[in-house]
């Protein structure tokens, strides 16, 4: 058999205007199997955590004056890593077709008979206004819409823009890259016969919780951006259609717009908690303090299920400890039958979910998703000669095996994973801290407090960087932990679960903003 050649291809995927949930299935798709990414300026660096880990990343990213690659550069950048076998994502900002270039790259790709295929993404022109209230078109005020460079070649001799048309257009004009040449725009459109009450809207990181917007009508609008510092990248939208902002203004209104969130959990445990944040405005911040690894061995696990059937007991503490005894289970060749008979408890209806995954309910999930939960519910009952399994972390709390062993029980406690400090660098997201840029830290598990106090070079190093956020805890004894550490915890839910912490950070911050507008006396 003759092994062929693997063949490189080259996608050219919009990443959307900035919100990572704008980028298409097809682009999600595209990037879990790249070798290769290659990412623009806009292109939001959270996308980058759908590619492998092993992908090489290589930023491609054009802003202002500053150094960057020349296009041909890039051009020969995205033949090259094809034309060795690679699978390459030429991850571009809003559409590769709209002002992006990708019709460039495209024709260089052709012309090196390279294949490819384009992955339209969502529009920063269309997305941008619709996240600050503003349809583009509507049947009453705007029956056109037309997408206008603010920015054209400098190089080309004269305009290809009718101005003229442009002033006398009913509909609405939305200008991409224009900030610079605000000034020369509202100027040129005035002088062409647009009035100056025209409504203008300005706005910056559109889709992204660092949105601004700006409003004024051409004859203000510049000295109204110069007094909010605007920069790009912006998106101006010139037309009627910014009338109906002031009803139709939802995604600033969002409870935790503007702020962000670190996030400690685990990487690979983290996408629910920022799925929640992120739908009441939120941006999480992802710094895991903890990895999951296995148990130092397997033995004493192998052991354990192999005389599952003399347990009467076998108490879940975690998703984690589910999990990976589940794993290991199916690993050895049985499956769930083998738990028949055994009373199976966890801890927390998210562990009882994810019990569920492998076919099995449990039998008993405590109203307190904590330790003494279970022993109040199995102390309800004589414990003598019952025999017990835990499979949990390597390093946990002794309360609930030291307490039903005092109820005479037989208890077995396994470790089947353990949880480290991360190998990766702290810098990132420290220097975010120190720039006071974070506004809220979460923490799920007293080892991601322990971790995360190490990490940033222990307690008295700790405690400036989080003089001025809000410590957000999941429960009393990650809150206990973390107050042992000098950290005020002002954020703790009534329930151990990610849906109430996120609710009660929401709760925060929605109380805070009616005390403020008097709404509470």
């Amino acid at each position: 058999m003759v092994r062929r050649n693997k063949k490189g291809k080259v996608y050219l995927v919009g990443a959307g205007p900035g919100d990572p949930g704008l980028l298409t299935l097809r682009g999600k798709e595209c990037l879990e199997q790249a070798d290769v990414v290659l990412y623009d300026y806009l292109a939001n660096p959270a996308l980058l955590a759908h590619a492998r880990d092993e992908a090489e990343r290589v930023y491609v990213g054009r802003r202002g004056k500053g150094k960057y690659p020349e296009q041909d550069a890039i051009n020969r950048l995205l033949i090259e890593r094809a034309s060795a076998g690679n699978v390459v994502v030429r991850l571009k900002g809003g559409d590769p077709f709209v002002f992006g270039r990708g019709g460039e790259e495209a024709e260089a790709l052709a012309s090196a008979k390279i294949e490819f295929e384009i992955v339209p993404g969502v529009t920063a022109a269309v997305a941008a206004p619709a996240y600050a209230g503003i349809p583009v078109t509507h049947r009453t005020l705007a029956s056109t819409l037309t997408i206008v460079t603010g920015h054209e070649d400098p190089e080309k001799p004269s305009t290809a823009l009718d101005w003229s048309r442009l002033a006398t257009s009913q509909g609405t004009v939305v200008f991409l890259m224009g900030m610079k040449n605000l000034s020369t725009i509202a100027a040129t459109l005035l002088a062409e016969g647009r009035a100056g009450s025209t409504p203008v809207a300005i706005i910056r990181w559109g889709t992204r919780v660092s949105q601004q917007t700006v409003v004024g009508t051409l004859a203000d609008i510049v000295e109204k951006a110069e007094a909010e510092k605007m920069e790009p990248p912006t998106v101006i939208v010139v037309g009627e259609v910014v009338r109906l902002r002031s009803k139709l203004n939802w995604f600033e209104q969002r409870p935790l717009f503007g702020k962000r969130v670190l996030m400690t959990r685990a990487k690979e445990q983290a996408g629910e908690l920022a799925t929640r944040l992120a739908s009441y405005g939120a941006e999480p911040v992802e710094a895991p303090t903890i990895r999951i690894v296995p148990p130092p061995e397997w033995a004493p696990v192998d052991h354990a299920i192999s005389e599952i059937r003399t347990y009467d007991w076998i108490i879940f503490t975690s998703v984690n400890g589910v999990s990976r005894f589940m794993t290991r289970l199916f690993t050895r060749g049985l499956d769930s039958r083998c738990l028949a008979g055994r009373q199976l408890c966890c801890i927390g209806p998210r562990t009882a979910q994810e019990l569920e995954k492998f076919g099995v309910k449990a039998d008993v999930v405590p109203a307190e998703y904590q330790a003494e939960g279970v022993l109040t519910t199995l102390n309800q009952q004589d414990l003598t000669k019952t025999r017990i399994l835990i499979p949990r972390a390597e390093v946990a709390r002794e309360l609930l095996p030291d307490e039903l062993r005092a109820a005479g029980a037989h208890v077995d406690v396994i470790p089947v994973y353990r949880t480290l400090t991360p190998d990766h660098d702290s810098g990132g997201w420290r220097q975010e801290l120190m720039d006071h840029r974070i506004h809220v830290v979460t923490f799920t598990s007293s080892s991601t407090v322990r971790n995360f106090v190490t990490m940033l070079g222990g307690a008295e190093a700790v405690k400036p960087l989080v003089q001025s956020v809000r410590i957000a805890c999941i429960g009393p004894i990650t809150a206990k932990t973390a107050e042992e550490y000098g950290l005020t915890v002002s954020i703790m839910p009534d329930e151990n679960t990610i849906p109430a912490l996120v609710d009660a950070i929401v709760h925060q911050y929605e109380s805070r903003e009616q005390v403020a507008t008097g709404a509470l006396q």
